[in-house]
Formats: structure tokens, sequence, C-alpha cells
């Protein structure tokens, strides 16, 4: 079963930080580099803002890796799974989706034992399930053809954090598709956390250093929407 009752929206799009708590249009640093109020004060966030989020993922690997780590970090904040990633990359076997679609009790039981991770055996299951149902999307194409597939025809232009949806048709539509390819932990709200992520969408507050830097969508012009060049 999917966790949808309990999925919340994470820190990366609307926590903000408390001596930040009346800022949620795009805040300049230090640098002299606007982000959003989230990614504005902590280091390890603004790095990760500053060189992953929002870039393309378009190998098996990294999707299921990001894929599995949006399913753990529901019901927690981001910076708690960023800071544990290089221990879940260490106890998942770098999320090869081979390997860990060979995980047994055994192993279920291991990573129950890994104080390092989060100890969810529920999400734990789910990232086994997962990584077999990624072996066998393989035989339509693979799971980031499959994930790409639902990318829309234009991208929201957000000024706000109020402005960022928590979902969209396209994240509700890529949920339900992947419950019936056997995924779980996949609700319509950390998909689009997951699209946003990887590039699928572009969500970067208008003003932000990173706006339109994924190739996938242009710079905006003006707010509202971004259509696909084409």
């Amino acid at each position: 079963m999917d966790h949808s009752p309990s999925e919340s929206r994470d820190d990366r799009s609307a926590a903000q930080p408390s001596e930040s708590s009346s800022a949620t249009g795009a805040v300049v640093g230090e640098d002299g580099l606007a982000r959003p109020p989230w990614a504005a004060t902590d280091p390890l966030l603004r790095d990760y803002y500053d060189t992953e989020w929002g870039m393309p993922v378009r190998d098996e690997q990294g999707l299921f890796e990001r894929i599995s780590l949006e399913a753990f970090q529901a019901g927690l904040s981001w910076a708690t799974i960023l800071r544990k990633r290089p221990a879940f990359r260490e106890a998942f076997h770098g999320f090869r989706p081979d390997t860990v679609a060979a995980y047994t009790a055994d192993d279920v039981e291991r990573l129950m034992a890994d104080r390092r991770i989060v100890r969810n055996e529920r999400k734990i299951r789910a990232a086994v399930a997962n990584a077999r149902a990624t072996l066998a999307l393989r035989e339509e194409g693979g799971l980031v053809g499959f994930v790409w597939s639902f990318r829309p025809a234009s991208t929201p232009a957000p000024r706000t954090v109020e402005e960022i949806p928590t979902r969209s048709p396209e994240s509700t539509a890529l949920s339900k598709a992947l419950r019936r390819k056997g995924f779980a932990f996949v609700g319509p709200t950390t998909m689009f956390a997951l699209m946003e992520a990887v590039g699928i969408i572009d969500t970067h507050l208008v003003g932000s250093h990173r706006r339109g830097t994924s190739g996938v969508w242009p710079a905006p012009a003006s707010g509202g929407s971004e259509r696909d060049r084409g």
C-alpha cells in the first residue's frame, strides 16, 4: 500500500529557515546569488541546491536512488535524508537495482539494524519491491523513459514559495502508473518532489540563479508558466 495519507510536502519547497520566516521569495546570499529560503542558510542544503537539485537524472541507477530516497523522506525533512545519504548508499549497495532486487529477509534485518539510516521496515521493503519493479520495466523500455514520459508541456514559474504546487496532474498520473507497475511509496506529492529534483519540471523561483539552468526548460522572461521549446 502507498503512504499517501501521511505524505507531507518536503522542506525543499515549503519549509523556511526560522530566521527568515517572513521571506518567501528568492533570498540573496552573501555571495550575491539568489536562492529559495530553504537553501539560503544551511550549507549542506545550499550546496545541494546549487549543484544537484533540478538537474536532469537520466540513468536508471540514479533515478532509482532518487525514488528510494524520496520515499524515505516522507514525513521527515530532506536535510535529514541528505545527511544520511552516504550511509544509505553504503547500506543499499549504491542503489544498484539488480543488487537491491535480490535482497532477502536477512538484508531487511540488516538494514533495520543499521542506525545510520531511516529504519522503517515498510520503506525498506518498498525499496526492494521498487528495485524488482525497476528490473521488470526494462522489458518496456526502462524506468528512465517511463518516468520522463510524464514530463508536462509547461513548467511552473513561481516567484514565491506559496506559488509552488505540491502536486500536479502529471505527478498524479505518474503515481498511479508506477503503482500499477508494482512500485510503493510513490504518492502524487512524493512524485512531484521527484519531478522537481530530477529536472522533469523546473520550480526554481523566478529570480533564483538556478532558474532555467537544467537545459530542459528555458529561463523565464516573465511570470506564469513556461512552454517547452518544442
